[in-house]
């Protein structure tokens, strides 16, 4: 396990700010789908200037009555797999973005700690970002404590978002 890096030049403010800029130029929106981050990732993003034109809204899904409710989670996946699980933060994506009408949905679900969770280590993160044509899932096995773990999550969800949406521009 690691703690991600946050270099000077690509802060968590800048990614954020990076893929506001993205979606206003392209004229694409972003919605969320948030387990452990709690909204953490929403809040970030909203908080860069002009973010109104791209951010549509965000849902915190942190019991998986909610996943499978309102984003769309199969309820077998769930069962079989947990929470904590790539194709639940695939769905979960395709979830916020189906839900919010966006064109991208990016997703976090994972164990921040102090305890496993359903026999998942602290710090197991999947990440799932949802757009125009396809899907990406990054894997994470972060160090911390609870805080840490949920803030390298938003870091490292912004930068899944902000590549993806580079590459289909």
């Amino acid at each position: 396990m690691s703690r991600l890096p946050l270099p000077e030049d690509e802060t968590t403010s800048a990614l954020a700010a990076r893929a506001v800029a993205s979606g206003t130029v392209s004229g694409q929106t972003v919605s969320t789908a948030e387990s452990l981050t709690a909204g953490m990732l929403a809040s970030t993003i909203c908080s860069v200037s002009g973010a109104s034109a791209v951010f549509w809204g965000g849902i915190v899904s942190y019991d998986n009555s909610v996943k499978s409710g309102v984003l769309g989670v199969r309820e077998d996946l769930l069962a079989d797999k947990g929470s904590v699980d790539p194709d639940v933060a695939r769905s979960m994506a395709a979830g916020a973005r189906r839900v919010c009408g966006t064109d991208w949905g990016v997703s976090t679900t994972g164990v921040a700690g102090p305890n496993p969770h359903d026999g998942k280590p602290v710090g197991l993160v999947y990440l799932g970002c949802a757009g125009p044509q396809g899907y990406a899932t990054r894997e994470l096995r972060l160090e911390g404590d609870r805080a840490e773990i949920r803030e390298q999550t938003v870091w490292a969800a912004l930068r899944l978002l902000v590549e993806s949406m580079a590459r289909e521009s």
